[in-house]
């Protein structure tokens, strides 16, 4: 029942994203996908690169080093992924050496292997590897047909970095690579350089969280454990980067989708009409944020509160 819900969810999404634009319209001539790129990153030696909404206006993020370019995650289409790395690589007149998976959902991994075809190699934790092969099955049944050609249609090749936090030695850069645990999914990596952070879709900015899984307490665990790291520039997987203020930020909007659910008095079987009601008031309250549709993991968030609620409730 559960992935029955979710299969339906993501049909959702991907219809959502069928109206944001159509595969035979070229918004990428009109807008620059680097646009999110701020001037204080750029001295740094970061920049952005945002999909076409077809992709979700999805980041994916280079540094740029002495002895080449290192990306941050690989984006959801693979025209994409391509046209993000001949972009960058002009830009910088370096190549791309390596790239950084930060967890196992398909804006971040189904690029990987268009990389690996130009050299490129692709890591992730053993983690977040493990995890890879049940979601993009799970994502292909939703996404194949409708993206079809351009969509994988086999897992990535990831290499493993291992399963504890390590520095990796890259472009002549030094990257701290932190393994967290679950958020918005069942594993993540997040990677710190020179006071920048880079943590994917663990960040709300200007765009709704997906809640797919419910495990929005863990997520909120996630969340200290990158304030603890005390970045100076804080990078998500879509919407605009900024300072500590988007930590901040994404603490205060999943507190508020906890309370929203707690107040509910969350039980199963879920009540009809009561997610929706939720959704409906998150949705109010964040006018201006994109993506409502990624609420429709809301239901998860119930299921947990429920259960927890149940489990820690005094005996009569």
């Amino acid at each position: 029942m559960k992935l029955a819900r979710l299969a339906l969810a993501l049909a959702a999404l991907a219809g959502c994203a069928s109206h944001a634009a159509a595969p035979t319209v070229p918004p990428a001539l009109a807008r620059d996908p680097t646009r999110l790129t701020r001037d204080d990153d750029r001295r740094d030696g970061v920049g952005v690169f945002t999909s076409i909404p077809w992709g979700f206006d999805t980041n994916t993020f280079w540094i740029e080093g002495p002895d080449g370019v290192v990306l941050i995650d690989t984006q959801f289409l693979p025209s994409e992924a391509l046209r993000a790395v001949e972009l960058i690589e002009r830009r910088t007149g370096k190549r791309v050496v390596l790239a950084v998976v930060l967890h196992p959902n398909p804006d971040k991994f189904n690029g990987a292997d268009v990389l690996r075809a130009r050299g490129v190699r692709v890591v992730t934790s053993e983690q977040v590897r493990a995890h890879v092969p049940a979601v993009a099955a799970m994502r292909r049944r939703a996404f194949l047909s409708r993206y079809a050609p351009d969509y994988p249609d086999r897992d990535p090749t990831l290499d493993s970095f291992g399963a504890e936090t390590t520095t990796l030695r890259a472009a002549g850069l030094e990257l701290n690579l932190h393994v967290l645990g679950p958020g918005c999914s069942d594993a993540h990596v997040v990677v710190e350089w020179n006071g920048h952070l880079f943590g994917g879709d663990l960040l709300v900015s200007q765009t709704h969280a997906w809640l797919e899984l419910g495990h929005v307490r863990a997520w909120l665990d996630r969340v200290e454990e990158m304030a603890a790291l005390h970045p100076r520039h804080v990078h998500p997987g879509r919407g605009p980067s900024g300072g500590s203020e988007i930590l901040d930020e994404t603490r205060a909007y999943l507190r508020r989708v906890l309370a929203l659910v707690d107040d509910a008095h969350p039980t199963e079987p879920t009540p009809e009409g009561a997610v929706e009601a939720l959704r409906q008031r998150i949705v109010q309250e964040h006018p201006d944020f994109a993506y409502p549709v990624f609420l429709y993991g809301l239901d998860a968030v119930w299921r947990e509160e429920a259960q927890r609620a149940a489990t820690t409730a005094p005996s009569r």
